[in-house]
């Protein structure tokens, strides 16, 4: 079997490494805190070095997925031992593949295009993997590699692939963020963020359905000025200034008069 040192124990690393097990044979994960390291290892449940020494990352590894926080991935490849015969990808959406170019010869990348918290059960094989190759051979066993992961597999360059980072960051953390403003101001009345979740499904399958642009909907969309003031008197300095410049977005995309 293919050997692969899984080099990070965070969110992204934890999922790759549970569903990669059994069909590649892991043979070594590195994480600088070594008890993230051997949790992931408890949670695999087969028995898989470990290390948090950057000098004892295995040198026999056939492929090696670099998954650390997107910030950190050329500073920890800058340190990594060099490996000529292995395959090295990294798994950031916003990294450029070339990070690997002054020290390795076979590189890419292996992004997955979901959001990932360790303790939360996400079905891979629904995942879509965009994948890169610093040659066309490469970039098939790459491609092999996510396969075993999910049928879902793209090609895309590092330009493409910040792009679709950009729109993952604006489509899911920013939303996620909002949704936690809106939990906090139902708190407030006394009431739980379930009471959204009809409407959140409608609002997907809406947007899956016609497109979140022709399914916009409410004051905004509108230009309804003083329901917005009305809501603005409720929130705090933070969150007015993001419902403000929020709606202003929305009138300027659909062309409403008014301004708040």
């Amino acid at each position: 079997m293919t050997r692969v040192a899984i080099i990070g124990a965070g969110n992204v690393a934890t999922h790759l490494a549970i569903a990669l097990s059994g069909k590649v044979a892991i043979s070594q994960i590195y994480s600088r805190n070594r008890c993230n390291a051997e949790l992931l290892v408890s949670r695999i449940g087969v028995d898989i070095p470990v290390t948090d020494s950057i000098s004892d990352i295995d040198p026999s590894a056939d492929v090696y997925i670099v998954s650390v926080k997107d910030d950190a991935v050329r500073s920890l490849v800058e340190q990594l031992p060099e490996n000529g015969r292995a395959l090295w990808v990294h798994t950031s959406g916003s990294a450029p593949m070339d990070v690997f170019k002054c020290r390795m010869t076979r590189y890419g990348v292996l992004y997955p295009l979901q959001t990932f918290s360790k303790d939360v059960d996400v079905d891979v094989r629904e995942v879509p993997f965009f994948i890169e190759g610093c040659n066309p051979e490469v970039e098939s066993e790459i491609a092999t590699i996510a396969r075993l992961l999910s049928p879902e597999v793209k090609v895309a360059d590092s330009r493409q692939r910040k792009r679709i980072h950009a729109a993952a960051v604006f489509a899911c953390n920013f939303t996620n963020h909002l949704w936690a403003i809106a939990g906090k101001l139902l708190e407030d009345g006394g009431y739980g963020f379930d009471v959204l979740m009809p409407l959140l499904r409608v609002t997907l399958d809406k947007a899956e359905k016609v497109s979140p642009a022709a399914g916009q909907t409410g004051p905004a969309r509108r230009g309804d000025c003083g329901t917005m003031q009305g809501h603005m008197e409720l929130l705090d300095e933070d969150s007015a200034g993001i419902y403000r410049m929020l709606s202003r977005s929305i009138m300027r995309q659909y062309e409403i008069s008014g301004d708040i």
